[in-house]
């Protein structure tokens, strides 16, 4: 019996499938969602239909950050959740840490 053909992660189709983030519309939903909260929040502000292309503008923004790591904004929230700027920020233009 002939062993099976193993394919690297990175190109296994089925993994690939397995692993991704729902999308919609090229962004991930979580995405997709904020997009759809501000666009409808900033409308409600400006009455403006030019709303619409700010939304599209944040969309196709969102869609080529997408393309190289779908959850750029997960990681994002999750990076300034459990990273807070410290009181030294200012000072060093980064968190630094005391030993």
């Amino acid at each position: 019996m002939a062993a099976p053909d193993l394919m690297p992660l990175d190109r296994c189709t089925v993994f690939i499938a397995l692993t991704r983030p729902q999308m919609f519309a090229g962004v991930t939903y979580s995405l997709f969602i904020v997009n759809a909260i501000l666009a409808a929040e900033l409308f409600l502000l400006t009455r403006s239909v030019l709303t619409i292309a700010v939304a599209v503008a944040l969309h196709l923004a969102g869609a080529v950050l997408s393309l190289r790591e779908p959850r750029f904004l997960d990681l994002w929230i999750i990076r300034l959740a459990r990273t807070p700027r410290l009181a030294n920020h200012g000072l060093w233009g980064c968190n630094s840490y005391r030993p």
